[in-house]
Parts: structure tokens; C-alpha cells; sequence
């Protein structure tokens, strides 16, 4: 097992590095080799930023030369599996911008990869990416498509050219450091991917425990299954992996109110910290496997960000 992905850990453990507001900064206790810190922009493709700078470090974890890779390139590959569940389900899918870390495993593995400076996703007048259109309008294509029967031949390379309007068509082949490549050449003989070293672990008790399930949120579009395992023993693995030198995708709430972008960490307090600064070393609630469930039930606990955790630190 290399390295390991995880979903919905509480706000309160945070295993990211923390900004300087705080009031007694933390010290560094282990961090991992990471590719630099991408912008998504206006965009809700997190999941596939996020776990492309987990493929990127482990990429640097194993000697190999760091590559950039598109983040788009696979949000595209993502579309259209999105589009074509989208219809055969008749509609009766998600469809939208969100998704998790296994589509990105699973997108790498059957459609390869790109660098990023061969497929940005960008077009010639564009700086940053803005998908505030996009989704609505493939969405919408979609829907008018399903609403005669049968539907029309030749829709998907209809909708082939709308993601070519916003992200750019894809190249068949390109050259990088003065060889020919395709994008699963690529996957494989520079980025060493290997889809089977990338396991997905969760913990929720409405599932039996060391047993496989599909994952109850929104996002789930393609069904991925998580290993089930207690509490205790994901936050083990978690900070064993980080130890030894593997680095964590993981998908968190941060819509939470004591989830702090700005400060760099999240507490489960005991105050209402809503409107004012959160002392780190202030007491926090009891946190364990059934609080944890019950705010997964209750739907506060939910999926809106993946990150990635590069390391540990400590508070005095």
C-alpha cells in the first residue's frame, strides 16, 4: 500500500500546514515532498487538483523527475463519462462540476495523462480557469437531448465540441522532453502510474466494518467503493502513512464554521467562535465514531472540498 485516500474526517483533526495568524504557531513534525500549490480557480474541480498533487508528489516520493500534470485534462475525460451515465440514467443522475479522488485514479488509468503545459484548459485569452458556464450549459444540452426519444445520433460529438468551446481540444499525441507520446503512454512510462497502488479508506458504522461500500454522497456519480475501517484505526493510517513519507488526499466539510481558511486549521470547539479568532490550544469537543456518524446522518457533516495533507504538525 503507497498511499492512501480517505473521506469526511470532522473538523476536528486537521493534518494540514497551519498560517502564521495563529496565536502560538505549531511546530513541523513531518512533511512531505509536494508539487507547488495549484489554482482552481473558479471552478468546483477540486477533486481533481487535489488528487493530481497526490499523484505529483508520489511521483516525487519514487526519484521520478517532477512533471505538472493537467488537471483539466482530466476533468474533460470526467465530462463525458458524467454525460453518457447522465443519459442512459435518463436524467436521473448528478450532473455537475463536483466529483472525488477515485475518478481522477480511475480517469488516469483508462484515458492516461497529459503535462500541463500541453493541455492547460485554458483558451488564448484565459488566465484562470471559470467553469461558472460550463456545467450549466452541458447540463442543458443534456437535458434537451433526452427530452425526445430516441435520442438523436451523434450527440457526443456535439458534445464533444462544446467542451472544446470551453477547454480546448484534446491532442491525440504530443511531444515531451523530445519524445513522441500519447496520453496513456505518458501515464505509464513517465508518471509510473499504476491505478492498483492507490487504496480509498473511510468510517462510518451503517456499513460493517473491513468490508467494501459504495459511498451515500451526491459526488459518488461513478458508485466508488471505500474500505470501511473504525475511527481510530484511519487516523493511524493516516499519520502512519505521513511518517513514512507517503502523503493523504483526503474530503472534508470546510463549510463548518470553526473550519478556518484563512487561519490554516479547524477545531471542534467548545465555544461559539463564530465571529472571532480560534485559539489552538483552547479545549475542543469529545469527538468519536458515533458524534461522527450521527453528523454524517444528520447531513452536517458533508462533502464540499478535497485537499491534500502534506504533513503534521503540533500545537504546544
Amino acid at each position: 500500500m503507497r498511499l492512501i485516500f480517505l473521506t469526511f474526517f470532522s473538523v476536528s483533526y486537521m493534518g494540514c500546514m497551519a498560517q502564521q495568524t495563529l496565536v502560538a504557531p505549531p511546530v513541523v513534525v513531518k512533511q512531505v515532498d509536494h508539487s507547488s500549490i495549484k489554482n482552481q480557480a473558479a471552478t468546483g474541480t477540486c477533486w481533481s487538483f487535489s488528487t493530481t498533487s497526490l499523484i505529483e508528489s508520489q511521483g516525487t516520493h519514487d526519484g521520478l523527475d517532477p512533471v505538472d500534470i493537467s488537471e483539466m485534462f482530466t476533468v474533460r475525460n470526467i465530462y463525458m463519462e458524467k454525460a453518457k451515465n447522465y443519459v442512459l440514467r435518463q436524467g436521473k443522475a448528478q450532473f455537475g462540476e463536483g466529483g472525488l479522488g477515485h475518478d481522477v485514479i480511475r480517469a488516469i488509468d483508462r484515458y492516461g495523462a497529459v503535462p500541463e503545459n500541453i493541455y492547460s484548459g485554458l483558451l488564448l485569452d484565459q488566465k484562470n480557469h471559470d467553469h461558472k458556464q460550463l456545467a450549466p450549459i452541458l447540463k442543458s444540452f443534456l437535458d434537451s437531448l433526452l427530452a425526445k426519444r430516441p435520442i438523436r445520433e451523434g450527440w457526443i460529438q456535439e458534445y464533444t465540441t462544446l467542451l472544446n468551446n470551453y477547454l480546448g481540444k484534446v491532442p491525440d499525441s504530443f511531444i515531451y522532453h523530445e519524445k513522441m507520446y500519447t496520453p496513456k503512454a505518458f501515464a505509464q512510462e513517465v508518471l509510473h502510474f499504476n491505478a492498483q497502488d492507490y487504496v480509498y479508506l473511510t468510517s462510518f458504522t451503517h456499513h460493517p466494518f473491513y468490508k467494501s461500500f459504495v459511498l451515500e454522497v451526491p459526488d459518488n456519480f461513478s458508485n466508488g467503493e471505500y474500505y470501511n475501517v473504525p475511527l481510530n484505526e484511519l487516523m493511524s493510517v493516516v499519520e502512519g502513512a505521513i511518517q513514512n513519507g507517503y502523503s493523504v488526499m483526503w474530503d472534508a466539510d470546510v463549510s463548518n464554521t470553526d473550519f478556518r481558511r484563512k487561519d490554516g486549521y479547524a477545531m471542534a470547539t467548545k465555544e461559539d467562535n463564530k465571529n472571532k479568532a480560534i485559539d489552538p490550544d483552547q479545549s475542543e469537543v469529545e469527538y468519536n465514531q458515533e458524534i461522527r456518524q450521527k453528523l454524517f446522518e444528520n447531513l452536517m457533516t458533508e462533502d464540499d472540498h478535497l485537499m491534500h495533507i502534506v504533513g503534521l504538525e503540533k500545537s504546544k
